[in-house]
């Protein structure tokens, strides 16, 4: 059994940084990870993912904020959050897919002076 196992979250000022980690548990290495996230009342929403191959993709609302890398050799991927805003408070949720899919517990992040 796959668990991704989030850490990193916690409460930041505005224009503050975080830095998320979601490690796998396993040899499995997945083509596809990523971050969704869920403010209170909202649908889950993507973040950002990352392929294998270190393709890339962003919402437009954290584009040129938030970078997602990953490191194969640790089965980790990882979301660095710059210049955070109160919208991005959230629960933040790790994603990894392959043959399967599977979600981490989520880790709260609040943005609040």
């Amino acid at each position: 059994q796959v668990q991704l196992v989030e850490s990193g979250g916690g409460l930041v000022q505005p224009g503050g940084s975080l830095r998320l980690s979601c490690a796998a548990s396993g040899s499995i290495l997945f083509n596809f990870m990523g971050w969704y996230r869920q403010a209170p009342g909202k649908q889950r929403e993507l973040v950002a993912t990352i392929t294998r191959g270190g393709s890339t993709n962003y919402a437009d609302s954290v584009k040129g904020r938030f970078t997602i890398s990953r490191d194969d050799a640790k089965n980790t991927v990882y979301l660095q959050m710059n210049s955070l805003k109160p919208e991005d408070t959230a629960v933040y949720y790790c994603y990894a897919a392959g043959a399967f899919s599977f979600w981490g517990q989520g880790t709260r992040v609040t943005v609040s002076s």
